[in-house]
């Protein structure tokens, strides 16, 4: 059946836009986020290391092929997602993300070979393709648009806190019990508890409505809601979502590609599992956290210089990493510090981006598309990572991602611009 959350009147005139209105439900799907976080946090600590360890592979680049396989599928999923909203409300495809995440833990802790490692992050990316964009959007649909900085902000913040304590928790796990499959199971929990939560929420179709109907102008047909055109206007033809989108794909670039390399680096120079997955939770757990205020300063103070100023302090995360790597210990944690409180000054500035130059009746499609330029980060920097690894070592790898971040920062100066929230 075609559910057109556009098309739905609001027939419930107790429905308001609004932080304070909605908490109840802006609550729940914070919770529900937290569990979304937490499945993807499981392998942040010890699958690049199952990949050397347990199968014995000795290319960083087979190494890193989970990642490439998540970030692509989860890029995927999320602008099929924007185009799914047409179709199906934001309920059913959160619930859809769920069940599809069902097989990934067992899949880690008892693959047989690499490949099912692979085959699961199809899953996972799948599943966060799904869970993590409804969440947002449904926050984002609650809110209206004074508070998208904040909302965002706090979406970010429940998953991102979650990955980092799932890093932290399976550290401790692996180093007391082994890389498999203790970690791995605890995701069990995270899925049972993001189907249950799940089915309690209300879906946002009749605020979508609300906020059209009280929108200053329509979409004309210059601004037209098919996801084609939404596509081409968000990765190109609109400066900001340009600027918005380059930046996000760099972003998750570094995470993908400290994601594969970090464990691999600071194990060679000697930290155990669980130092390992304090540096690797520390990252998202400030990424996390942070997103809370710097949401809100987005509101008051604009996007842009929160997304400019957290690429160079992203791009210094990576120089600390190698200046100071004859102490790994404090290396890792100096560049997991720079590079969270990074990421949490660009996370929700990005997407409130987004959203303020989208028009409500194709902002799904966009932040899908800005989405997808963003996780396909993911699949970039492992293939990086991977690609430069292998010629010219792990430390040629940080520098280029240094690079690559910095020259990012200089392009969001140049094409992105502030405007109100409407």
């Amino acid at each position: 059946m075609s559910i057109s959350p556009t098309s739905a009147a609001p027939a419930d005139t107790a429905v308001r836009l609004g932080l304070r209105e909605n908490w109840a439900q802006f609550t729940l799907l914070v919770i529900i986020n937290v569990c979304v976080g937490a499945l993807v946090g499981l392998e942040r600590t010890t699958v690049p290391l199952i990949g050397t360890d347990v199968f014995g592979l000795t290319s960083d680049l087979a190494v890193f092929s989970f990642i490439i396989a998540f970030g692509v599928t989860k890029a995927l999923t999320n602008l099929a997602a924007g185009e799914l909203t047409a179709r199906f409300r934001r309920k059913q495809l959160l619930m859809a993300g769920w069940l599809i995440g069902i097989p990934v833990p067992f899949a880690l802790a008892w693959a047989p070979s690499w490949g099912w490692i692979v085959a699961a992050n199809v899953l996972l990316g799948m599943n966060q393709g799904l869970t993590w964009s409804m969440t947002v959007n449904m926050k984002i649909d609650l809110v209206g648009p004074a508070r998208r900085g904040l909302a965002t902000g706090l979406n970010e913040a429940a998953g991102y806190v979650a990955v980092g304590a799932s890093a932290l928790l399976t550290g401790y796990l692996a180093t007391r019990y082994g890389l498999r499959p203790a970690p791995e199971l605890i995701g069990i929990v995270f899925v049972a508890a993001g189907i249950a939560l799940s089915l309690s929420v209300r879906d946002t179709a009749a605020h979508v409505a609300l906020e059209l109907a009280r929108h200053p102008r329509p979409a004309g047909a210059e601004q037209s809601t098919a996801l084609a055109k939404t596509f081409a206007r968000t990765s190109w033809r609109n400066r900001s979502l340009r600027g918005a989108s380059q930046a996000g794909l760099v972003n998750n670039l570094n995470d993908g590609l400290t994601w594969g390399v970090f464990p691999l680096l600071f194990t060679d120079h000697g930290l155990g599992l669980a130092a390992v997955g304090l540096v690797k939770g520390l990252y998202p757990l400030l990424w996390g956290i942070g997103q809370i205020p710097t949401g809100h300063l987005a509101d008051r103070i604009g996007r842009k210089p929160l997304i400019v100023t957290g690429m160079f302090v992203q791009a210094a995360g990576f120089v600390l990493a190698l200046a100071l790597l004859d102490r790994p210990l404090l290396a890792g944690i100096l560049s997991a510090v720079a590079l969270g409180l990074g990421t949490a000054m660009v996370y929700p500035a990005l997407i409130a981006s987004v959203s303020d130059h989208a028009h409500p009746a194709w902002r799904a499609n966009a932040l899908g598309t800005y989405r997808f330029w963003r996780d396909i980060g993911y699949a970039a920097g492992a293939l990086v990572a991977g690609v430069l690894a292998d010629a010219l070592g792990l430390g040629a790898t940080v520098i280029a991602a240094a690079v690559l971040t910095a020259a990012s920062g200089l392009l969001a100066a140049r094409w992105i611009t502030d405007r109100p929230a409407r």
